[in-house]
C-alpha cells in the first residue's frame, strides 16, 4: 500500500529540496504531494526541478492565490 505525504508550502524555497530529500531517503513507498500556495519566491519551480527526477512519486498542485494552510 502506498503512503501519501501532503506538504502545504508558502515561501519554502530554502527548505523544499531538503525536506523532499529527507523523505525520499527514507526508502519507503511514499508518494509526496506538494500544495504550493502561490509562493512568490519560486518554491514551485524548485519542486518542479525535483519532480523531473521523481515524476512517479512527486506531485505538485500550484494554487492561483494564497488560500491558507487549512484549505491546502
Amino acid at each position: 500500500m502506498k503512503k501519501l505525504v501532503i506538504i502545504p508550502t508558502y515561501k519554502e524555497r530554502e527548505n523544499a529540496s531538503n525536506i523532499l530529500k529527507a523523505i525520499f531517503d527514507l526508502n519507503q513507498d511514499f508518494h509526496v504531494l506538494i500544495i504550493d500556495d502561490n509562493s512568490p519566491d519560486g518554491t514551485a519551480e524548485i519542486v518542479k526541478n525535483i519532480q523531473s527526477e521523481n515524476a512517479d512519486r512527486l506531485f505538485l498542485i500550484e494554487r492561483s492565490g494564497k488560500l491558507g494552510l487549512g484549505t491546502a
